[in-house]
């Protein structure tokens, strides 16, 4: 017969043996879930007790910050709902390359530090193009040759990827990411919309809209997802005029499955309280278009835009924006 000794080394090694178990099982969920979709991840955590508690504790992080730490500032969704407590897609803070194409992306786990806001211009640079050689770009008593376009409406300059200068340069606001306090709420009618968390003042950067070249592709594929009623796209199109009247930029911006928080940010017939600028860098050889604060806006205030004017489909999406010119259908085009 065994020995009592003998029975207790065994107990221990079991013990021993069932906590390597458990150990690599979370080690293993905590490498696994945060790669799930929200469908999926509400699937896993049906399974067992442990599953859940690990997919709650992704979901609680999700939940305190959009961005997945890419940004300098969390941008949390408050207050969570539960039946809907966040919008899940994958977020880039820059813009979009055509043929990019990203199915996961890492969400919720313990340390969900991405790539930089910068890097992704040196990947527009055309031909043979140099950068300023400015020690401070900010010096009042001599311009920087990157700020050439200043002062001309709906048009700003930065420095570029082959400038001398750094990341901390004054002129390049945009490139350093969001540095305002927001926040993503849901309505009842309007769905999800993007707020202030603080005061902002006139002028602010916000955010940059994000741009694609496959719109009209994408939009037959969205038209006939919407026919099913349960699924609504989030593309907009940006034309940009010359003085004639002819249109020499038109830009797509679909924040359907791949976006940031300029996603957000919710259709206002009275224009609202954000505006557009086109942002060209040194070397670079197409401009980003970001949102900027057209006035003062209060902390809690939702952050809205003119989606534009063309409505040709007479049976569009409803507009709920609340403003006293509202015309109660939002924007649209023939795709």
């Amino acid at each position: 017969m065994p020995q009592a000794g003998s029975e207790k080394c065994l107990k221990t090694s079991e013990a021993e043996e069932e906590g390597h178990c458990m150990s690599g099982l979370l080690h293993c969920a905590h490498l696994v879930l945060p790669w799930l979709t929200s469908l999926e991840l509400a699937s896993i955590s049906l399974c067992c007790k442990f599953l859940n508690a690990t997919s709650k504790s992704i979901t609680l992080r999700r939940i305190l910050d959009a961005s997945r730490s890419i940004e300098n500032i969390p941008i949390p969704f408050h207050p969570p709902i539960n039946d809907c407590p966040y919008a899940f897609f994958i977020y880039t803070p820059t813009s979009i390359i055509p043929d990019h194409r990203i199915e996961r992306q890492c969400w919720g786990s313990i340390s969900d530090s991405q790539s930089s806001h910068v890097g992704s211009e040196s990947m527009n640079l055309g031909g043979e193009v140099s950068g300023c050689d400015c020690e401070n770009c900010g010096d009042f008593e001599f311009q920087c040759p990157c700020s050439s376009l200043d002062g001309l409406e709906d048009v700003a300059s930065e420095c570029g990827p082959r400038c001398s200068c750094g990341l901390e340069c004054e002129n390049r606001l945009t490139q350093r990411g969001i540095s305002v306090r927001l926040k993503i709420s849901r309505d009842e009618k309007k769905g999800w919309g993007l707020y202030a968390d603080e005061l902002i003042n006139k002028g602010t950067f916000i955010c940059e809209l994000l741009t694609t070249g496959e719109a009209r592709r994408r939009q037959k594929i969205y038209d006939a997802r919407a026919k099913g009623g349960c699924f609504t796209s989030s593309l907009l199109v940006v034309r940009e005029h010359l003085p004639s009247g002819n249109a020499c930029l038109r830009t797509n911006i679909d924040a359907t499955w791949i976006g940031n928080v300029g996603r957000f940010a919710n259709h206002s017939c009275d224009g609202g309280n954000l505006v557009t600028r086109l942002v060209r860098s040194t070397g670079v050889m197409l401009p980003r278009l970001c949102f900027y604060a057209s006035r003062s806006i209060s902390k809690d205030e939702e952050l809205t835009f003119s989606y534009g004017d063309i409505r040709v489909k007479h049976d569009g999406l409803k507009c709920f924006c609340g403003s006293s010119c509202c015309l109660g259908t939002l924007p649209s085009e023939n795709t």
